[in-house]
């Protein structure tokens, strides 16, 4: 039959493996007939699993599909190794276990050809080690878009998280400690002038949420073979698996979706912890002011009138914005308006004072609306100054500022 077809006599079996697309792929392809269509819907309905009319619109996937069902075959007699219909659904059932996945795609006259998509935990992984408080963390390859050292003067704050360049888009930066719970989360293990950030998505193309891991240090890439956790340990955050590197080192391969996931949570709750930016002594030496303001026209009026004065300022656009960037940095004041969405400056009073890391920052009331109520409010919120913003032709803000914080250096 095959010499007929124009194949040679001898059957061509081929094994692949390989990671695609952060899994690991494995498919079993054959050279012979494929599987007949037409035989396979009549051993759908004689075996009563569909109705004929069902199956007679049903996709080729779909019917391919039933291949793996407990008990089906298409074999009209059993033999010892075939006709009872449990060899594909063994490795159904194995697939299913390890949360992988079975798809089987035939061509009539060329054959048949079988993939397993399985989790990474169950292969070789080529990654990227990395130095995370003095502990080894591997981020699979599959994973990373890449690896770079970025100058902390180039961290920037938007819309209170802390952003690099990338491409010519913001990246949003997150410290690898707090998302692994090491110890100092946030904190950085060294002086050194530029921080190292591992570039990691959980998708393709230019829209998928990218993030960049701020780590201790690069260690270089490795081919390792994993090793699942103990079950009793159940899913751990953010950790997918371990293995042992040559020295015997256990390293810890992290789970990338489950940090990406873990990323939009705090984001959502305000809790990320920051990247030290800048050059330390400078920072320092320079007294910095957080201005908290929704009006685009006020907000620069003031950051440049501060700025000129020589104090290193930071934007906020309103207070919720203003509470995230307060705590993921270290300030020296805080200015802010009264009418913002999200959360207006007397709220945002409220909870610096009420915050025990955060209640000696002097705070300072700016506000267009000389209301007498607000003025009330903000004083007894807790704010150390009120001052209506009709008054900076007279440079009264920055008497204000230097009577709260004195000089910029």
């Amino acid at each position: 039959t095959r010499a007929s077809a124009g194949k040679p006599e001898e059957a061509r079996l081929t094994l692949e493996a390989r990671h695609s697309a952060g899994k690991l792929l494995i498919a079993v392809a054959d050279d012979g007939a494929g599987v007949d269509l037409d035989a396979l819907k009549r051993a759908i309905v004689a075996r009563g699993l569909a109705q004929a009319d069902a199956v007679a619109v049903m996709s080729e996937p779909e019917l391919l599909d039933f291949l793996l069902l407990p008990g089906f075959t298409m074999r009209e007699r059993v033999t010892d190794v075939s006709g009872r219909g449990v060899g594909l659904d063994a490795v159904q059932n194995f697939a299913k276990a390890v949360h992988g996945t079975v798809r089987i795609e035939s061509t009539a006259g060329r054959g048949t050809r079988f993939v397993l998509q399985l989790p990474l935990t169950l292969s070789v992984v080529r990654s990227l080690i990395v130095d995370v408080a003095g502990e080894a963390y591997a981020f699979p390859l599959a994973h990373v878009r890449r690896a770079l050292r970025v100058p902390r003067s180039a961290i920037e704050m938007l819309e209170g998280q802390q952003h690099i360049a990338y491409e010519g888009r913001p990246v949003g930066l997150v410290t690898a400690r707090q998302l692994l719970g090491a110890d100092g989360r946030g904190v950085p293990a060294t002086d050194a002038d530029d921080v190292s950030v591992v570039l990691v998505g959980d998708g393709a193309g230019h829209e998928a949420a990218l993030y960049g891991v701020a780590v201790d240090a690069f260690a270089g890439e490795r081919t390792l073979a994993v090793q699942p956790l103990d079950a009793r340990l159940g899913k751990v955050r953010n950790v997918a698996a371990a293995s042992l590197l040559e020295d015997g080192t256990v390293a810890l391969i992290v789970d990338v979706e489950d940090i990406v996931a873990s990323v939009g949570r705090l984001v959502r709750e305000g809790q990320l912890a920051g990247v030290a930016r800048g050059t330390q002594a400078t920072a320092r030496e320079r007294k910095r002011i957080l201005v908290v303001e929704d009006s685009l026209t006020v907000r620069e009026l003031e950051r440049k009138l501060l700025e000129k004065r020589g104090y290193a300022v930071t934007v906020a656009v309103d207070g919720m914005d203003g509470w995230n960037t307060l705590r993921t940095g270290q300030f020296d004041l805080v200015i802010t308006d009264v009418d913002m969405p999200r959360m207006d400056g007397i709220e945002l009073v409220t909870m610096i004072r009420s915050d025990p890391q955060q209640r000696a920052v002097p705070v300072m009331i700016v506000s267009y609306k000389d209301r007498e109520d607000d003025r009330r409010r903000g004083l007894d919120a807790g704010a150390d100054y009120y001052l209506t913003k009709g008054s900076f032709h007279d440079e009264a803000l920055l008497d204000a500022v230097n009577d709260l914080i004195g000089e910029a250096t």
